[in-house]
């Protein structure tokens, strides 16, 4: 038995779309187009064109649906995105600039302290005193 088709761009599971796919298919969860480059099986990104059918004409874009008559579903279409070379870079923003992870997290601090916490990181920088200066 083959493996279930997984929409290229959030994993969901394509069982309740037809098979040829329509140009106008979507994923039913993220509304991602289906008959793009990135779900065939010829998308390879080591080749030229990041297509392994040597007659298709290009597609420049291959996350939008296009026409191509060569296009062929893959089950394993979905790659989970790296994000640890991101998530390192932004850690070591944070380290150089005095962030910490808690100071990014905190989604629920009002915008005041905010702002509050910008200008006391500028007073520190530039040696101001604010209790000196009052």
């Amino acid at each position: 038995m083959s493996s279930p088709l997984l929409c290229w761009k959030c994993a969901a599971s394509l069982e309740e779309v037809l098979i040829p796919f329509s140009r106008r298919a979507e994923c039913s969860a993220c509304h991602a187009d289906l008959h793009v480059c990135r779900m065939c099986e010829f998308y390879d990104t080591s080749v030229s064109r990041s297509c392994r059918e040597p007659v298709a004409d290009e597609v420049r874009d291959k996350e939008r649906a296009n026409f191509c008559g060569y296009f062929k579903p893959i089950p394993g279409a979905y790659q989970a995105e790296d994000t640890t070379a991101a998530d390192d870079a932004k850690s070591k923003l944070g380290a150089l600039f005095g962030d910490t992870d808690d100071s990014q997290d905190n989604a629920g601090s009002s915008a005041q302290s905010e702002s509050d916490a910008a200008r006391e990181k500028l007073n520190r920088l530039f040696g101001i005193d604010e209790k000196k200066d009052g």
